[in-house]
């Protein structure tokens, strides 16, 4: 992970401000303002049910918000419907893959540029995308459904890739694979990013690997964001060693005490 970084714009393609999101009676978000610079990996981290994979699906259109407001590259995208925000420019890879399990792999990544009609500019992005992931080009005719787990994951960022997006929704990358897989996904994240300027949002449970892949962080909890820094920054903070790294030297859990959120950036 130690490609070049791209240069990163002072201006956010993607701003959340105070946005609040419920299933039902349960809130899930309340109150999210964060923002992604043009060129950035940013990253939010947080436990399981803390709200990370709602922040995408409202972003992308799957859930309306019931209050506040998503600006997507100077214009509001808030509650519009999911196929507007991905002719806009922004593609999400979503938890668990979600391939179409009974379409061959060069067709799933066909699907992910239905919305284009640059036939040439189509045929050297799937090219990109096998120079990232051979797997693919080498089970093309096979249904995406008998991909293993982490080949499944290649073909989903792969997907989103095709759509030549502004901006990639990637909700927890590392589910369900080992650490070596892992690992490799990570590094070919930083890799479309260094190399390409492509902007991310990463939604993450293993937060070292987070850390290390993003520009900047936000962390989650309970629905609201109650720290925000730049990752190197982050990785610092007695908070983050002691809950997110395992990295307390008494090796004593306690109470979880987080400090007053930092202002905007």
């Amino acid at each position: 992970m130690s490609a070049q970084p791209p240069a990163i714009s002072d201006l956010p393609v993607l701003k959340l401000l105070n946005v609040e999101s419920a299933y039902g009676p349960i809130k899930a978000i309340r109150g999210v303002s964060l923002q992604v610079r043009r060129s950035e990996i940013a990253t939010v981290l947080g436990s399981n049910g803390a709200g990370k994979t709602t922040i995408l699906k409202t972003i992308s259109g799957i859930i309306d918000p019931r209050k506040g407001s998503i600006e997507f590259k100077g214009q509001d995208i808030t509650a519009r419907d999911p196929a507007f925000i991905v002719q806009q420019g922004l593609s999400h890879v979503p938890e668990g893959r979600e391939v179409f399990p009974l379409l061959s792999v060069h067709d799933n990544l066909l699907m992910g540029a239905y919305t284009r009609r640059d036939r040439d500019g189509v045929a050297r992005d799937m090219e990109a995308v096998f120079g990232y992931f051979p797997i693919l080009k080498e089970r093309g005719d096979q249904a995406a459904g008998l991909l293993s787990g982490g080949q499944q994951q290649m073909l989903a960022i792969s997907r989103a890739l095709m759509a030549n997006p502004d901006l990639i929704l990637l909700d927890e990358p590392s589910l369900g694979l080992s650490p070596k897989l892992t690992k490799e996904i990570f590094e070919i994240v930083v890799r479309i990013n260094r190399e390409h300027g492509t902007t991310i949002l990463l939604v993450e449970q293993n937060a070292n690997m987070a850390l290390n892949a993003s520009d900047y962080g936000y962390v989650l909890e309970n629905g609201r964001i109650v720290m925000e820094d730049t990752c190197a920054r982050l990785r610092e903070k007695d908070d983050i060693k002691e809950f997110y790294l395992g990295l307390k030297e008494d090796g004593v859990r306690g109470e979880r005490r987080w400090k007053k959120k930092k202002t905007w950036r």
